[in-house]
């Protein structure tokens, strides 16, 4: 019996290749470099299942070139790069990976407020620089955590971990979601429920945590932006089109808001140029679940969802 086939558009760990060779035929691309759509379009014209990374863009003209898939598993929690409606009308199922990356994006967000905070950025540029200093009682003063507001917008399971992680630094919870957690979620982390403005008002720290859609596309803009103190700060760790990069830009430079601390943005690989003389901008790259470990399992999580559409049971984790 012939076995399905399986296109693979970017490199994955090991771990999750072999769970589809036990059940598929497996064309996988092995660089880091994106796929070109040359190779890639060849390869789904006789593709049954795609195992996608977030760097895809599986569009019509995606699902075009794949006659024969039934379902594409996207390796990220997000699928902002996946015209979901398209697919369906096409009939091809759409997993991601939820979960597995919660604790580890927590934990980046966590060490982002730290770092912005703390300007600790600013601090190893200093010294890689090797610009004379000596330490002085004002050297650098940072901001601490305790007794501040941390204002989480999105409080899904990585807002709830990061609130997690900042109360043990001291830190009050505020939130804003589309719907209250659960009660005993709220008593633990001792968490508000704030409008989207009151939020932006009132927090020493923004953390971004939300989904990305059209609904959340510049939901930091400049008027956004405006109503933050001038000593607060804003993290985001989701999704860079969430944030006006140039509004941002333009805010660091004037002192509207103190700092920010970035590990995804608008136009990835591309960071805003305003950014990037900044003192006050901390710059990641998109390293929110970059540990062994999760994108083992984001990996696996992945391959398991198509394992079980090709063993006849239902995906493990749906979108």
């Amino acid at each position: 019996m012939t076995k399905p086939r399986v296109v693979v558009t970017g490199r994955i760990p090991e771990p999750g290749l072999d769970l589809l060779r036990e059940v598929a035929d497996v064309w996988a691309w092995t660089s880091d470099e994106v796929i070109p759509t040359e190779v890639r379009d060849e390869q789904l014209a006789t593709a049954d299942y795609a195992v996608t990374l977030l760097t895809d863009r599986v569009d019509q003209a995606f699902l075009d070139a794949a006659p024969a898939l039934r379902m594409v598993a996207n390796v990220a929690v997000g699928y902002n790069n996946i015209d979901v409606p398209a697919c369906r009308a096409g009939g091809v199922t759409v997993t991601n990976t939820p979960g597995v990356l919660t604790d580890a994006t927590a934990d980046l967000a966590m060490a982002l407020v730290l770092m912005v905070t703390r300007r600790l950025g600013e601090g190893e540029r200093l010294i890689r620089a090797g610009a004379p200093w000596q330490w002085g009682m004002f050297m650098m003063l940072g901001t601490g955590l305790q007794g501040r507001r941390l204002g989480i917008v999105g409080m899904g399971a990585i807002g709830v971990a990061l609130a997690d992680r900042a109360r043990a630094f001291g830190m009050e919870i505020a939130y804003h979601n589309r719907s209250a957690v659960a009660p005993e979620v709220a008593e633990r982390l001792g968490a508000i429920r704030l409008d989207l403005d009151e939020l932006l008002s009132t927090s020493d720290v923004v953390s971004l945590n939300c989904p990305y859609s059209e609904a959340t596309h510049h939901l930091i803009d400049a008027d956004a932006l405006s109503m933050m103190r001038s000593d607060a700060f804003l993290v985001n760790t989701a999704r860079g089109p969430i944030v006006d990069e140039a509004a941002l830009a333009v805010a660091l430079r004037d002192g509207v808001i103190a700092g920010a601390a970035l590990d995804v943005f608008e136009r990835e690989p591309a960071v805003e140029e305003g950014l990037l003389a900044l003192d006050n901008a901390v710059l990641v790259p998109h390293l929110g679940s970059a540990t062994i470990e999760t994108r083992t399992a984001m990996a696996t999580l992945a391959a398991r969802n198509v394992v079980a559409v090709i063993s006849g049971d239902d995906p493990i984790t749906p979108v």
